[in-house]
């Protein structure tokens, strides 16, 4: 529950909830975790930062079910390495 907690209030997580409804006050934190590692709403997050489309859809019906979560936290790690591969950086 504190480690639970201490992920709620990271950087990360504060940088998250500035794209839109997540963690609205009205969820627990325990929903809150699960709304994020189920890859859906990070997934959405990913769509605004670039929208080109792509050729996986995200499972949208989580419930629960670990191997959908793992397919979405994929796709969604394959659309940042896509993203930022696509992109020229410079120091």
């Amino acid at each position: 529950s504190e480690l639970l907690e201490l992920f709620l209030h990271s950087p990360l997580v504060t940088w998250v909830k500035t794209f839109g409804p997540f963690g609205s006050g009205n969820q627990d934190n325990l929903t809150m975790y699960m709304d994020l590692v189920d890859g859906i709403f990070l997934n959405q997050i990913m769509l605004q930062i670039d929208p080109r489309p792509t050729n996986q859809r995200i499972n949208k019906h989580v419930n629960n079910d670990v191997n959908l979560r793992i397919q979405n936290l994929t796709i969604l790690v394959r659309n940042i390495k896509t993203y930022y591969q696509d992109r020229p950086f410079f120091w």
